[in-house]
């Protein structure tokens, strides 16, 4: 099986239009306007700030190790996500299989928001994880993957933001 398949731009457009609507996402990178999208609950936003100092490696390799894991464990063997990159191609993934790297040993859509704001996606939108690039954050959302990151928390989760539990 192929990792990694990029979405056509009409299923593109569609799931942000879902996106826009369920989590009522307004993208900026101005503070005042944060938090920039409002997920569904149960949910926990976690400061990534951290993240980008002298221990990036380790903490990164954590994150993707745990997250991981956690998408492993609430999705089927042959399951797909998907992965939005606003304003860039999207693709579907899946956990279990072996993803390519590029020059700095990142998937095609890393699981920090680098620039970008990043979405893990299950496809029925029951669980997520959300990655906000000037506030430094990440979200999880629903039950399932709470418990499951909860199971095999990341160092780099020591800093709630926000919850809705």
């Amino acid at each position: 099986m192929k990792n990694w398949m990029k979405i056509d731009s009409s299923l593109n457009y569609q799931l942000w239009e879902r996106v826009c609507k369920n989590f009522n996402f307004k993208p900026s990178i101005y503070k005042e306007e944060w938090p920039s999208f409002t997920p569904p609950s149960p949910f926990i936003v976690y400061n990534i700030a951290h993240l980008y100092g002298p221990n990036f490696e380790k903490l990164y390799s954590d994150l993707e190790t745990c997250i991981t894991k956690a998408m492993i464990k609430c999705s089927d063997e042959d399951e797909y996500l998907y992965v939005l990159d606003w304003q860039h191609e999207s693709y579907l993934f899946n956990p279990r299989l072996d993803s390519p790297r590029n020059e700095l040993n990142e998937w095609p859509i890393p699981l920090y928001p680098n620039g970008d704001y990043y979405f893990f996606i299950k496809k029925d939108f029951s669980w997520g994880y959300l990655g906000h690039p000037w506030e430094k954050s990440i979200c999880i959302f629903g039950e399932e993957l709470l418990k499951a990151t909860e199971t095999n928390k990341p160092k780099l989760f020591n800093q709630e933001l926000r919850r809705s539990i």
